[in-house]
């Protein structure tokens, strides 16, 4: 008799909690701050700073458009995804990005001199760490360069990549 009076309860309880999440209002994300990004969404050929085409990557708004959603890849098999979200509660962008390699980026920031700048640690093989950081400008020509810098063994700084984003041109 007890473990039925428990699985009602609980049925009570769950079906409490699902009604009241499908009632309730979707958060906003029209804010100034939510939108910092949005020059980055849309269809791109990437190319590196010699000219040289170093793939595509398709950032789109997701979820109510409070998520951007990146899908990278090149002409070889490498390829890469990240959420991107702005954490209103903490006034930071977050973006976790990960890719073929198994590479795992946890990064954070915002909009600093017009630009967005996302920083963060990982971890190199055989202990220590790295940190990273990237960098996203909207160009007044509407190309986006992106600069992504990592640390060496020493914490100096140093380009991983730096390449540019032009719209692909439409089909």
């Amino acid at each position: 008799m007890k473990s039925n009076r428990t699985a009602a309860l609980l049925a009570l309880c769950v079906g409490t909690v699902a009604a009241g999440l499908a009632t309730a209002q979707p958060a906003s994300c029209d804010s100034a701050a939510h939108r910092a990004f949005d020059f980055w969404v849309g269809d791109w050929q990437v190319h590196t700073t010699n000219g040289k085409l170093a793939g595509t990557n398709t950032i789109t708004r997701a979820h109510n458009g409070c998520v951007l959603r990146e899908n990278y890849r090149t002409p070889g098999a490498y390829t890469g995804e990240s959420i991107n979200i702005y954490d209103a509660s903490r006034k930071v962008w977050h973006q976790t990005w990960a890719d073929s390699t198994g590479l795992l980026l946890l990064l954070e920031g915002g909009i600093k001199d017009g630009s967005m700048v996302l920083e963060g640690k990982g971890h190199v093989a055989g202990g220590g760490s790295i940190s990273h950081r990237i960098t996203w400008t909207a160009n007044a020509d509407g190309s986006v360069r992106q600069h992504w810098e990592s640390t060496d063994a020493s914490g100096k700084w140093a380009t991983a990549f730096d390449g540019k984003y032009t719209r692909k041109p439409p089909q």
